[in-house]
């Protein structure tokens, strides 16, 4: 037997029991055509997204960060029926390829993308009925202002589930980095929030060593 590596079990445990169906393969077919950064999420890491929606039973989801909409299509599957999916994205390049994807996946009609920056997006959706599950995963440097929008905007109840929160263990001593700086502003502020109750699993695999935070709306 060879050693045995993150990777490998990531590649095992993703046919195992998160396989890419065929909306999944050509979506990230196209993204990476597109030029789209390679950073979405795993196949196990998407799986258990639609896990938690199915297990809320969620008919409303919100998606801060779109890329080319592989994270968005692993949600939208565990979306109850008549449920919808809204999901933001700053660049139009990327939304556009997103559209397309969940298009092909049959998605269009239960999935809204909205382009521009989602801290202007995001207060249009206050005034909506609010969300059962919001999935944070853009950029790093206002992370901890998406935070307080997602609380804001989910029930009681609900979930918020942020990805890239380790950071190779750089979490520990942000020094300059921006990026770094802002997912330990929403790690600090998730702790100190009376509206929350959260918790942060460590990542290791096809992504590298990172982690996810996931909190509870009190």
């Amino acid at each position: 037997m060879t050693e045995p590596t993150p990777e490998a079990v990531d590649t095992f445990l993703s046919e195992l029991v998160a396989r890419d169906d065929e909306a999944l393969i050509r979506a990230r077919r196209a993204s990476d055509e597109a030029g789209l950064p390679s950073i979405a999420v795993s196949a196990p890491h998407g799986k258990f997204l639609r896990v938690l929606a199915r297990t809320l039973g969620a008919r409303r989801i919100l998606e801060i960060g779109t890329l080319g909409g592989y994270s968005t299509i692993w949600l939208a599957g565990g979306l109850a029926p008549g449920g919808r999916l809204v999901t933001l994205e700053y660049s139009p390049k990327h939304a556009e390829v997103a559209r397309a994807n969940l298009a092909r996946a049959g998605l269009a009609e239960f999935v809204e993308v909205r382009v521009g920056p989602a801290l202007e997006t995001l207060p249009a959706l206050a005034a909506d009925e609010p969300f059962d599950l919001v999935f944070v995963d853009a950029d790093k440097a206002p992370y901890a202002q998406y935070l307080d929008w997602a609380v804001r905007l989910t029930r009681p109840g609900g979930l918020v589930v942020a990805d890239n929160v380790v950071r190779q263990g750089r979490v520990l001593d942000p020094g300059e980095d921006e990026a770094v700086r802002g997912v330990r502003a929403y790690l600090e502020a998730m702790a100190d929030d009376p509206r929350l109750e959260g918790t942060v699993l460590q990542t290791v695999g096809a992504k590298g060593w990172d982690g996810l935070a996931v909190a509870v709306r009190l």
